[in-house]
């Protein structure tokens, strides 16, 4: 292993990637809390929305579940709790693909509408595209790993990431980091580290900032009323939003002045 990849890969970047992933939410939270927000464009199209949003969100929530798992439980706890390694691996396989795949065409649906709606790609910033190309990075190298050494290992199994990249993961947070760990794992393994540590990076600074959003009050939220302007649809001529002013008399004709006046 090099020195740039044992010192600035394996130790220095996880820390300046969750540093700026922490004072980054802080920042943008005092100072852009009305920028806070996915910016929908739901109004914009809705078709595709539909059901591309709920694959990726419900995909990529099972697949950080999994991530999770993997990372943080070392590998001697679930085997003191009595599970085989084989069958820890197929708990792990099997839903994690799922996931992977409900992520992707969730992606690629959002990605697809992005570029082919008009509407939607005109409102789509320089910043999105951005942000959408560290996303897409880090999941499609991520169902690559899985597809080639988990899916296509062979018969031992596949690769077992838990004897070198969970601990190395867990030596950073115990902030004594063992680079030395990451020497052997493939590298479609590193890539994918990689770029998920610059997408923690850059989290703050894009619309996945709304992801650390607890949306406490979304079951018993009011739904958003949209209405079309008077007149727009409809097919009767709109009323005017005044009546003239009318009066009995003003005195002005006489003492048995009757005449109706016509006001403002």
């Amino acid at each position: 292993m090099s020195t740039f990849e044992s010192a600035v890969l394996w130790t220095a970047l996880p820390y300046v990637s969750f540093i700026l992933l922490v004072a980054g939410l802080i920042w943008r939270y005092r100072t852009d809390q009305f920028g806070w927000t996915s910016r929908s464009s739901q109004w914009q199209e809705s078709a595709i929305l539909r059901w591309a949003s709920p694959l990726f969100h419900f995909g990529i929530l099972l697949v950080a579940l999994g991530h999770f798992m993997g990372l943080v439980i070392p590998k001697s706890w679930t085997e003191a709790a009595g599970i085989p390694e084989h069958v820890y691996h197929l708990m792990a396989v099997i839903p994690g693909s799922i996931a992977g795949l409900m992520t992707l065409v969730g992606l690629a649906g959002l990605l697809y509408r992005r570029i082919v709606v008009k509407s939607v790609r005109l409102a789509t910033t320089r910043n999105d595209i951005f942000m959408y190309v560290l996303l897409a990075v880090p999941v499609c190298l991520g169902a690559w790993a899985t597809l080639s050494t988990q899916l296509l290992g062979g018969a031992d199994g596949g690769y077992d990431y838990r004897e070198t990249i969970s601990p190395w993961f867990r030596s950073v947070f115990a902030l004594h980091p063992a680079p030395e760990l990451m020497a052997d794992v493939p590298m479609v393994f590193k890539l994918h580290i990689v770029a998920g540590l610059l997408l923690f990076a850059v989290w703050p600074f894009t619309r996945l900032v709304h992801v650390v959003s607890a949306p406490l009050g979304y079951v018993t939220r009011p739904y958003v009323v949209y209405r079309s302007r008077p007149g727009a649809t409809a097919t009767v001529r709109p009323r005017r939003g005044w009546q003239p002013v009318r009066t009995q008399g003003t005195g002005n004709q006489g003492a048995d002045d009757l005449t109706p006046s016509q006001g403002a």
